[in-house]
């Protein structure tokens, strides 16, 4: 709901117990979503980038959408990583569209050189080449997982993007990449990548007839969005609750619930305007309690405080059904806490944010302030054994957000979350 990093790996981990098919609609392995899980043996942390958090569940059907851009050679890394723990990663449990593009080396040779040709004016991208991926599926010169299937197709697609790539990359003074390489990696990854592949909206489709319950997991976060985000400080995908029906081909009937989640304070990563960062101590004590540490990147997070503002925006664009607050036992022992409830521009006092980078620049928080605890609240299992002042607090961020409060975290692991409103309602022949 946020600038993404606010726990969507671990919620989504939890509401898949409640689901049948799992399914990431957008992004790419610029997503890093951080799992804790406790198989008897002590908590486990896995970190995610392409395959849906579900994977974990051994009786799941995770899909990789059409609206996902796919770096194969991450993936296959991640499937190893994950069989080499126990886990089962099949073409059984595992679906990836036929029409979801692919990064390829080049994209990620542009992202990194463009980065660096803009110097202290960089985006911040991670350098996994998602925009250029991005940009190429517009541009209709893109390579799709179909086209590594038949190396024929494959070689007129990259005889067409390659010459122009290349040309750019030399403008760019990076290194090009030949054709007979490139055809020679891909087809094998094709040869390796055809058992997974399928039509997912033809899945998805055969799954609602059948009654099936489809979680859909975002990755980055509303105010990345780069239809509605603070652009150009954004990624290169639709990530808000739209992106569900772009990034499957479900229609927009078919959904029933959207879960905002967000931190207790917030953080974003890489550039671009944070009206309630904090550069002191504050903030220094929020990114080390909560380990404010990219999934992906290991860049540190810029934190502050909850920024109502910007979370109302989110709502008006997602039409969140419940609020999952995250984090909330990285607060504890800080007192009075504040919540961002207001913004006064040039132009006067505002409680909607025009989320414009350039017009965020320029306002300057309104904050209330509330109490806080002392209590260690990781071992809390219930919402009426949180302190009062917790309750009071997260009460308040649901109030001022707009938002029914659907749950809370207390910490990373699977059980430590207290969910008040599940997001799927019994089944039809329950």
């Amino acid at each position: 709901a946020q600038w993404g990093d606010e726990g969507k790996g671990k919620i989504v981990d939890l509401f898949t117990e409640q689901a049948d098919l799992i399914v990431r609609f957008q992004g790419g392995n610029n997503a890093g979503h951080t799992l804790v899980v406790d198989h008897g043996n002590g908590p486990v942390k896995t970190v995610l980038h392409l395959i849906p958090s579900g994977i974990l569940y051994p009786d799941k059907t995770c899909v990789i959408g059409p609206g996902v851009v796919v770096d194969l050679r991450v993936l296959f890394r991640e499937i190893e990583g994950l069989v080499t723990a126990g886990h089962d990663v099949g073409p059984d449990r595992l679906r990836i569209c036929k029409d979801a593009h692919v990064i390829m080396p080049y994209h990620c040779a542009l992202d990194i050189a463009r980065e660096r040709r803009r110097g202290v004016d960089k985006i911040g991208t991670t350098g996994r080449g998602i925009g250029p991926a991005y940009e190429d599926k517009v541009a209709r010169t893109g390579v799709r997982v179909r086209d590594l299937l038949d190396p024929e197709r494959l070689r007129a697609v990259l005889a067409q993007a390659l010459p122009e790539k290349n040309a750019l990359l030399a403008w760019l003074e990076a290194e090009s990449f030949e054709l007979a390489a490139l055809l020679d990696e891909f087809t094998r990854l094709g040869e390796a990548i055809a058992p997974y592949v399928s039509d997912s909206r033809q899945l998805l489709a055969d799954a609602m007839a059948a009654d099936k319950r489809i979680l859909f997991e975002g990755a980055q976060g509303t105010l990345l969005d780069v239809g509605h985000g603070t652009y150009p400080f954004v990624t290169s995908s639709y990530t808000t609750t739209g992106g569900v029906c772009v990034g499957t081909g479900v229609p927009p009937s078919a959904v029933t619930a959207a879960v905002g989640i967000a931190k207790a304070y917030i953080t974003r990563v890489g550039g671009g305007p944070f009206p309630t960062e904090l550069d002191d101590a504050t903030g220094e004590a929020l990114r080390a309690a909560g380990q404010e540490f990219g999934a992906t990147t290991g860049r540190p997070r810029r934190c502050g405080w909850f920024d109502a503002v910007a979370m109302r925006t989110s709502q008006r664009i997602n039409g969140f059904t419940g609020l999952m607050i995250t984090k909330l036992d990285v607060l504890t022992g800080i007192s009075p806490l504040k919540i961002c409830t207001a913004y006064e521009t040039p132009h006067g006092r505002v409680e909607v944010a025009d989320l414009d980078a350039a017009s965020l620049a320029e306002v300057t928080p309104v904050y209330e302030s509330m109490p806080g605890w002392e209590d260690d609240l990781t071992g809390v299992t219930t919402y009426d054994g949180l302190p009062q002042n917790a309750r009071r607090f997260v009460e308040r961020l649901s109030e001022v957000s707009g938002v029914p409060l659907a749950g809370v975290s207390v910490g990373p692991g699977r059980t430590q979350t207290i969910v008040l409103q599940a997001p799927f309602a019994p089944r039809r022949d329950a």
